[in-house]
């Protein structure tokens, strides 16, 4: 029972380590899809 809330709070660390990492991943993702993904949008409303 003395340890619940130490347990608690190492289970939010390790879910806001996780958020981050899946930040940095989407960020990393976009910086280089990011222009690809910029042309074919101009593209499309190119087109339209």
């Amino acid at each position: 029972m003395l340890f619940a809330p130490k347990e608690k709070g190492q289970g939010l660390v390790e879910y806001a380590l996780i958020l981050v990492l899946v930040a940095v991943v989407v960020i990393v993702i976009l910086a280089i899809l990011g222009p690809t993904i910029g042309a074919i949008f101009s593209r499309i409303t190119g087109a339209i």
